[in-house]
Order: C-alpha cells, then sequence, then structure tokens
C-alpha cells in the first residue's frame, strides 16, 4: 500500500503528456486549419517543455540535496520523520 515517490517517473509521465497533446495538437490543426490557434498552442506547449526542465532539474538537485543530508544525518533524518509521523497520526486521529 505504501507508494514511495519516484521523481523520474513523474517527469516521464509529464513528457508523455506534452508528447500527447503535441500530436492531437497536430491532428487537430490539419482537420480544422486554425492556424492562429494552433500557433498559441505550440507556443503553450513550448512554454510547458521548458517549464518541465526547469521543474525536472530542480527536483533533481532537491532529490540530491536530501540524500546527502540523510547520508551525512542518519539519526535526525530519522527523528524527522518519526515527528511527521508523529504529527499526522495526530492530525488523522483528530478525523
Amino acid at each position: 500500500m505504501s507508494e514511495s515517490f519516484d521523481g523520474g517517473r513523474l517527469a516521464e509521465d509529464l513528457r508523455a503528456l506534452v508528447s500527447d497533446a503535441e500530436t492531437l495538437l497536430r491532428t487537430t490543426a490539419s482537420a480544422t486549419g486554425g492556424a492562429e490557434l494552433q500557433e498559441r498552442a505550440q507556443a503553450s506547449l513550448r512554454e510547458m517543455r521548458t517549464r518541465l526542465a526547469a521543474l525536472e532539474e530542480s527536483v533533481r538537485e532537491r532529490a540530491h540535496d536530501v540524500d546527502s543530508y540523510v547520508r551525512d544525518n542518519p539519526w535526525q533524518a530519522v527523528a524527522v520523520a518519526g515527528g511527521v509521523a508523529l504529527l499526522l497520526g495526530l492530525i488523522m486521529g483528530r478525523r
């Protein structure tokens, strides 16, 4: 039941979404011929690709930072994780 966060998989899923959107845009544009709409959509997709690349780099840097911290301070990391789990348990127990 426990799933771990996989930043690489998220990035792959987002890339697939952008690729599918581009394919849909090409198919729709050739069917309708809306040049202005196609240009705006392509500009949005380019911006989305840029943001995705920046997000991917940010996630990699943060994952590296967290990994380094946990390797340097394993007991502090365990204490923080336990504290967060305790707080979540208290919050969820009130419902």
